[in-house]
């Protein structure tokens, strides 16, 4: 039996433009979860938790503001941001912006 006889996960390919209809899309079924979120200047996801998940939040385009508890953090075209989905979240747009985001099973830390 060979290492690929083994993989649980298929690959897939998906085009991040193709999912544009959606603002908060799905880019694939299963785990980890990963959505591509569009946020216009000034709109932002109301705070809220995801306490099974680590989170990694790529900016792809423009200026995102994420709020993580206490902390902001201003994340620009090229950012990225790993954090625990156990804290208060709320990302805002100060310009158009696109990030892609993968919601991980959290480990036993």
């Amino acid at each position: 039996m060979t290492d690929a006889d083994q993989l649980s996960t298929r690959t897939e390919r998906r085009r991040l433009d193709e999912l544009e209809a959606t603002p908060h899309a799905r880019v694939f079924d299963g785990e980890p979860r990963t959505v591509r979120l569009e946020l216009a200047a000034g709109e932002g996801v109301p705070e809220h938790r995801h306490p099974d998940r680590t989170i990694v939040c790529h900016v792809l385009e423009g200026t995102l503001e994420m709020r993580l508890g206490d902390d902001e953090y201003a994340l620009e075209a090229g950012d990225v941001l790993r954090f625990d989905g156990r804290q208060d979240i709320a990302p805002e747009a100060r310009t158009d912006a696109t990030a892609l985001l993968v919601l991980a099973p959290r480990g036993d830390d």
